[in-house]
């Protein structure tokens, strides 16, 4: 990689994953702060629920995460990006997901163009939990 983009789609994948998969919002925080001195901006959100319907409620809340948290400005492009990216994301755990109960979190991670989703999950009834982790990628 050049001087001028330090991090390209990997690395910013790999912080999607970093922040989806921290325990709680003090781990999270100081995740985010390490990353803004790289010069990456990164968001995360919770979720859960039965899958099919919070599908919607998981990329939605991908989208505002990242706006409030100043991974993206508010216009389609961006907003778009990361819908985009979600639903990768959402389209490559689908197959276990169908009927049953998911929660986790999403991470959203941003260096330049480069904008990564990764849903951390846990799939399952009650304790039998399956553990996932989709990704999606996405350039503005």
């Amino acid at each position: 990689m050049n001087e001028q983009n330090k991090y390209g789609s990997k690395e910013i994948a790999k912080a999607a994953i970093k922040i989806a998969i921290t325990e709680n919002r003090n781990e999270e925080k100081h995740i985010q702060s390490s990353f803004s001195s790289m010069g990456i901006r990164a968001a995360a959100v919770d979720f859960g629920g039965e899958f099919i319907s919070s599908v919607a409620k998981i990329v939605e809340r991908a989208v505002v995460s990242s706006k409030r948290e100043g991974v993206i400005v508010d216009n389609h492009a961006e907003e778009g990006a990361v819908a985009g990216a979600t639903r990768e994301a959402l389209s490559q755990i689908m197959q276990k997901a169908i009927g049953l109960n998911v929660g986790g979190k999403i991470g959203i991670a941003r260096y330049d163009a480069h904008i990564s989703v990764a849903i951390f999950f846990g799939i399952g009834l009650l304790h039998l939990n399956e553990i996932s982790i989709g990704l999606g990628h996405r350039v503005v």
